[in-house]
Formats: structure tokens, C-alpha cells, sequence
């Protein structure tokens, strides 16, 4: 087999089985906290997970923009999150497609479930039971909000991760890097790093 369609494949199968937990794991957690607080509560939940998903979005976007050549200087004065954003650009294919496909689509799918236990809510507060007319009223209406705001805000987080990509991607450098200094997380394998560091020094 092609060492590239491997590679691709074994890619897209870890992309996979991500996926699959953190839906898991986001869907188990959310549905407990919704199941616990307030209908208006529940709502600016749902739209802090439409926004997360707006700004990853944001975020692969400006990954696949970004050029590298801006970190190169602030790598070399050891600039924090300067070497982890040119691993970044360098690997903006895998990082745009867990920002875009993985935490994009989950945050899709959850907001959907998240505003279903809404507008349940809200329907038993006026004592409205399963199927009744406001429940119908509420969800078409609470979906279509969340679609709105889910379109227009990818449409404008696309604007910025192209006009803005190298702040952006700064940023997620310097998050990356406290991620994997301070709480020991390792974002990028070692291949990544050694491939990275050797292409630096061919420079």
C-alpha cells in the first residue's frame, strides 16, 4: 500500500475513534448539567457550545492561512508558543481537521441535543407535556436561532481566521505550549517535532 494513503488512513481511523469519545464523553456531560439547572441556564450553554465551535472553527481555518515565516523570528529569541505555532502551520492539515471536523461537528451535534432538553423545559414549565404544540413551537424556533447563530458566526470566524491568521495562531501556540509544559499534555508527536525542528534547521 501507498506510504501516503497508509498514512492517510490510519489518520482518518484515529480522527474516528476521537470523534467518537469526546461525542461520548461532551454528550454524557452536557446532558448531566442540563438536567440539572435552570431552562435559562440550559440556553447560555448551549450557545457557550455553539461558540466553542465557532472559534475552533475559527482556528482551522487560520491554520491552513497562516504562514509560518512571522514565528521563524520569534522562534529563534525563544519566544513562548513561537515553535509550537509553526508546528501548527506545518501541520495545518490534521490541526484544521480536528478543529473543523472533530470539535466543530461535535459542538453541532451537542448544541442540537442541548437545546431538544431546552425546549423540553421550558415546555414542562407552562406544563406543556411531550409533542404538545408549544414544545413543536419552541424547538423550530430555539433550532433556528442556534442554526443562525451557528452559520453567521462560522461566516464571520472565517473572516478573521483568514484577515487575522497569524495572531490566531500565536495564541494557540502559546496554549499548546502551556498545555504541554505546564499540565504535561503532548499535542504533536515526536515525528512531528523532529520533522519540524529538522526542516528548521534547513532553512
Amino acid at each position: 500500500m501507498n506510504p501516503n494513503i497508509k498514512r492517510s488512513l490510519k489518520f482518518s481511523l484515529t480522527i474516528a475513534v476521537i470523534t467518537f469519545v469526546l461525542a461520548a464523553i461532551f454528550s454524557v456531560i452536557s446532558s448531566s448539567i442540563l438536567g440539572g439547572v435552570m431552562w435559562f441556564v440550559g440556553l447560555l450553554i448551549v450557545l457557550l457550545i455553539v461558540l466553542i465551535g465557532i472559534l475552533f472553527d475559527m482556528m482551522g481555518i487560520a491554520a491552513t492561512a497562516a504562514d509560518e515565516t512571522p514565528f521563524h523570528a520569534m522562534a529563534a529569541e525563544r519566544v513562548p508558543g513561537a515553535k509550537e505555532a509553526v508546528m501548527i502551520v506545518r501541520n495545518a492539515d490534521r490541526f484544521a481537521s480536528f478543529c473543523n471536523d472533530v470539535i466543530g461537528d461535535i459542538s453541532g451535534i451537542i448544541s442540537g441535543t442541548a437545546s431538544a432538553i431546552v425546549v423540553l423545559q421550558i415546555a414542562n414549565l407552562f406544563g406543556e407535556g411531550d409533542g404538545s404544540t408549544l414544545q413543536i413551537i419552541l424547538s423550530v424556533v430555539l433550532t433556528s436561532i442556534v442554526a443562525a447563530l451557528t452559520v453567521g458566526g462560522k461566516a464571520l470566524g472565517k473572516y478573521f481566521g483568514i484577515n487575522a491568521s497569524t495572531r490566531i495562531i500565536f495564541f494557540a501556540g502559546k496554549v499548546v505550549a502551556l498545555m504541554e509544559t505546564k499540565l504535561k499534555i503532548s499535542i504533536f508527536s515526536k515525528s512531528s517535532k523532529n520533522k519540524t525542528r529538522n526542516k528548521g534547521q534547513t532553512r
